[in-house]
């Protein structure tokens, strides 16, 4: 019996890796859509850049942060866009569009582990067909980002894949707004440049006014982008960058019990009322 659920453990591994193979693939062949992207990133991150430099021209210092490091978190900031990129939203979107969604789960495998292993397979194709790219461009064309101490690199490294699993778990459970709208498009779109704004990705919420960045800080969006990047860029003292870590696995942990319960649930009526 435990030999049985061993192999079948393995086999759904193989499974999900042999989708994120797959999706890589795929992911290499769209020329059109990582040129675009690529432009579109550029555009931000060198505009972003100059509008900084004008709003430091005459100060040493920001918020505690001086030009240089928000120049490097400027660039920091369009090199993580291209790993928060996700397509679970469109892709529960079409399932259900189509009605195929009921069969989808009758699969044996899980229907959101799928999605989660095509967009894990996409962000590793675009680490070298966009990330690289920008990485090259920033330095080119504005400075070389380096990090303000090496000693913290772990700890970003921690938060950029928790930021990853944050960003990602709240895209699933926007997703399954479809199984009760006739179109989320429009929504994608509005709920992408929401999170961008409100996760200090271009503008962080220090600049904010005090009461605007306290309900902000209580959001999960800020420790999307923000928290890494502060990180990055070495702004505040190690020990509140460690607290900012556990607010951000709180929040990692509270949105995933809140993902089960809602694909447990979703699951339960799609199997009902057959999609």
């Amino acid at each position: 019996m435990e030999e049985d659920k061993k192999n079948n453990g393995e086999i759904n591994v193989k499974k999900y890796i042999y989708i994120i193979k797959t999706q890589i693939i795929k992911s290499m062949t769209y020329e059109f859509s990582v040129y675009g992207n690529i432009f579109l990133q550029t555009i931000i991150m060198i505009t972003s850049a100059y509008f900084w430099k004008a709003l430091y021209k005459g100060q040493e210092s920001v918020g505690a942060v001086d030009a240089e490091s928000m120049l490097t978190y400027i660039i920091i900031s369009s090199m993580m866009s291209v790993l928060l990129i996700t397509n679970v939203e469109k892709r529960i979107e079409m399932s259900v569009g189509k009605g195929t969604v009921a069969t989808d789960m009758m699969k044996p495998v899980n229907l959101f582990g799928v999605y989660f292993a095509e967009d894990l397979g996409s962000v590793f194709a675009l680490v070298f067909q966009n990330m690289l790219p920008i990485l090259i461009i920033g330095i080119i064309f504005i400075k070389v980002p380096a990090m303000a101490d090496v000693s913290a690199l772990p700890l970003f490294v921690i938060a950029v894949l928790e930021s990853f699993m944050i960003n990602w778990l709240i895209a699933a459970l926007f997703g399954m707004i479809a199984f009760a709208a006739v179109s989320i498009d429009a929504l994608i779109q509005v709920k992408k440049h929401l999170i961008r704004l409100l996760s200090g990705s271009i503008i962080p919420i220090w600049f904010f006014p005090s009461g605007v960045a306290k309900v902000l800080s209580s959001l999960p969006f800020v420790y999307i982008y923000q928290l890494p990047l502060s990180i990055y860029i070495g702004k505040g003292e190690r020990a509140e960058q460690i607290a900012g870590m556990k607010i951000q696995f709180l929040w990692l942990v509270a949105l995933t019990a809140v993902f089960i319960f809602a694909q447990k649930r979703v699951t339960k009526k799609v199997m009902v009322q057959g999609g």
